[in-house]
Parts: C-alpha cells; sequence; structure tokens
C-alpha cells in the first residue's frame, strides 16, 4: 500500500507537476493561448539567472578538468536526455572538437531520441553502466538533467558516478530533489508549473536548454576555441559556413575573396589559417 501512493504523493508536492495556472484551455483563442504560453516562457530567464553562481562553478571546474583529459557527460531522460544529447551534438561542427568531449547519454539509447522508451528511466542501475562502458575516470564530469529530480536513471547514474570520485551536477526545475542531494552542484532552475500541467518540454525545457547553452559555450570559450566573438574553429560541413569562414579571413587579415577562401578550403579552419598566416 505505502509503496503505491509514495509516488502519488511525490507528484502532488512536485512543482513541475503540479497544476497549471490557467484552466479550460480547450475552450481559449488561438491568441489566447500564445499569450498565456509566452506569459509563463517570460519566467524562465529570471529563474535561470538565480542560478548563475552555480552554474559558474560547475564551469570552472569543468573547464579545469577538461584541460587536463576529461570528459563531460550529460544524463536524462526523455526530453531532458534529449536536450542533453542535442547540446552534446552540436559543440563538434560548431568548435571543432572531438565527438568525445561532450557526450550525451538518454534513457532507451538513441532510439529513445525519436521515441520513448517505456521504462528505461526507471532502471536505477542503467545509467551508470552506460558511463562505465566509456571508461569514464575521475576526470570526467557527470551532469544529471531531469526536470523532477526524481528520474532513477539519472539519480543512480550520479550517485555512483560521486561515489567514484567523479564531479557530479545536475540541472533541475525543482527544488531540494532526490536528484540535487545526490550530487556535488546542484543548478536548480524553479521555473513553476506548466502552462499544461506537467508538460515539462515547456518551460522546463526551456530553461534546461539555456542552461546547457551557458555550460557549453563558456567551456568553449574557456578552451580557445573562439576568436573575438567568432567561431574560427567550426567544421565546414556546408556551403554557408565556408562563406562564413571566407568573411572571416577577409575581414582579420585584410586577403580578398578568392585568397581568403583557397586558403580556408587549404587549411581546414579559420583558426588554422590564423596561425600560418601568423608563422610566416
Amino acid at each position: 500500500m505505502t509503496t503505491e501512493i509514495q509516488p502519488l504523493f511525490m507528484s502532488i508536492n512536485s512543482i513541475t507537476e503540479s497544476e497549471s495556472l490557467y484552466n479550460n484551455l480547450e475552450e481559449m483563442s488561438v491568441r489566447q493561448l500564445l499569450e498565456g504560453i509566452h506569459e509563463e516562457d517570460c519566467k524562465v530567464l529570471p529563474a535561470v539567472q538565480k542560478a548563475i553562481p552555480q552554474i559558474e562553478q560547475l564551469v570552472s571546474k569543468v573547464v579545469d578538468r577538461v584541460k587536463k583529459g576529461g570528459r563531460l557527460f550529460y544524463i536524462g531522460a526523455g526530453t531532458s536526455g534529449r536536450l542533453g544529447i542535442l547540446d552534446a551534438s552540436e559543440i563538434p561542427p560548431t568548435y571543432g572538437v572531438g565527438y568525445n568531449l561532450v557526450i550525451g547519454l538518454i534513457a532507451g539509447g538513441d532510439q529513445a531520441i525519436r521515441k520513448a522508451v517505456e521504462s528505461a528511466e526507471d532502471n536505477r542501475e542503467l545509467g551508470w553502466q552506460e558511463l562505465q562502458a566509456f571508461n569514464i575516470s575521475e576526470h570526467d564530469t557527470v551532469v544529471g538533467i531531469a526536470a523532477s529530480g526524481r528520474t532513477p536513471y539519472v539519480i543512480g547514474a550520479v550517485a555512483k558516478a560521486r561515489e567514484n570520485g567523479i564531479l557530479t551536477a545536475c540541472i533541475t526545475n525543482n527544488p531540494g530533489s532526490e536528484l540535487a542531494a545526490n550530487v556535488d552542484i546542484p543548478i536548480e532552475v524553479v521555473v513553476g508549473p506548466e502552462f499544461v500541467s506537467g508538460s515539462t518540454r515547456m518551460k522546463s525545457g526551456t530553461a534546461q536548454k539555456l542552461v546547457l547553452n551557458m555550460i557549453t559555450t563558456t567551456l568553449m570559450i574557456k578552451l580557445d576555441r573562439v576568436k573575438g566573438n567568432r567561431m574560427v574553429n567550426m567544421q565546414l560541413t556546408n556551403q554557408k559556413l565556408v562563406e562564413r569562414g571566407t568573411r572571416m579571413i577577409m575581414e582579420e587579415l585584410g586577403f580578398d575573396e578568392e585568397k581568403a577562401r583557397r586558403l580556408l578550403l587549404l587549411h581546414g579552419s579559420v583558426q588554422k589559417v590564423l596561425e600560418a598566416n601568423k608563422a610566416d
């Protein structure tokens, strides 16, 4: 009897699972719905701002650890897991680093990126098992992402990582969660009830994405992957990026378009062109 009541009790006392401040949504006009969603979204930025000290603490530690050969792992389920994978997958092409520097894991594996895998997030042992497959060590950092702060897959992973001397953090949208209690640096971005009750893909997901942007962008800047305000190490994966890189070289070195483009394609990145020109 107790085991059946406990999850319900936790759900009722969870901000992310609490009732929306709006009711009878189906009776609203399109304009009313859009304005209501926007009104709730406006609460995200102040909530993220309050968490900047904790984000700063995490990023400062991650920068030092990555410089020593460490990696950054994101682990989550559902929307939270997908956001971690999205952030991790965008870092290599944007900043020219390897795909093994920032790694995203989701409950249920890659197939769960597109389709939900039932019960995968309820396995408390699975997350740590998957981290071990990467030969995770004390130089790495594990960030658990869960809006509710009570996803077993995520809690189990960070708890075991912490036991093994690995730096841990979390991004959650509930205060005082079990997840936060099991990490070194809890980042709690409390955005309040969702416009559609319990739909954490909305404000909670937006807040998580903003925090992830802050973590990896600052990390890449501190790893010298940006010059001025430009992505000088981006991979030249399409014509748009080739043109952007060509313009960067033209503006930085004063070369004409033909020469800038030729050098860019020869060296493979803006940064390498700048280094080659400096050496000459």
